[in-house]
């Protein structure tokens, strides 16, 4: 029998509680779980924080953090879990950072952690008590790191970018119309 490692022990510790938190959060925009609004209220909520079209990146947000998340703690596919689940935290920063970075205050910091924390686990791997391991890394491999990691920080820049363009044409929309009283 092989000896336990502490490496891949801390690692399985480590994706399983990510991966559960972020799997609970998804679920929650997903199917309403947990105390969540489900999809609709979730669709509804990302299109007032400026991310259009609403119910699209209302899957997309939840199926990063669920799917991110079960495939995390599961130790299955780690890089492109890790990449899915910080691409969707980057949207979530985006969101809480006019607030700072404190979360007592509504700032990023929660979001911000989970997604450098889901990062460092795509780019270390499962380890040994994982299901990537037992699949003898068949979807851990390096260019799958690479691929995983640049496709989200890709898609999240796009989706932010968006985002801030929106807002700004809205901002600017709002303040031509409050000038059109002169």
């Amino acid at each position: 029998m092989t000896p336990i490692n502490r490496r891949d022990l801390g690692l399985l510790v480590l994706r399983v509680g990510t991966g559960a938190v972020l799997a609970a959060h998804g679920s929650q925009k997903l199917f309403g779980w947990f105390g969540g609004g489900g999809i609709e209220a979730t669709a509804q909520a990302m299109e007032a924080m400026g991310f259009r079209p609403g119910k699209r990146s209302a899957i997309a947000a939840g199926l990063g953090e669920a799917g991110g998340g079960t495939l995390l703690a599961l130790g299955l596919a780690t890089p492109a879990a890790g990449a899915a689940a910080a691409g969707a935290m980057a949207g979530a920063v985006s969101v809480h950072a006019p607030s700072g970075f404190f979360a007592q205050s509504g700032g990023f910091e929660y979001p911000a952690f989970l997604g450098f924390t889901a990062a460092s686990i795509g780019l270390a791997g499962a380890g040994r008590y994982g299901l990537d391991h037992a699949t003898h890394h068949r979807l851990d491999r390096p260019w799958i790191v690479a691929a995983a990691f640049v496709g989200s920080a890709l898609a999240a820049a796009a989706v932010v970018g968006r985002r801030v363009k929106e807002q700004a044409a809205a901002a600017q929309a709002a303040g031509d119309e409050g000038l059109g009283g002169i």
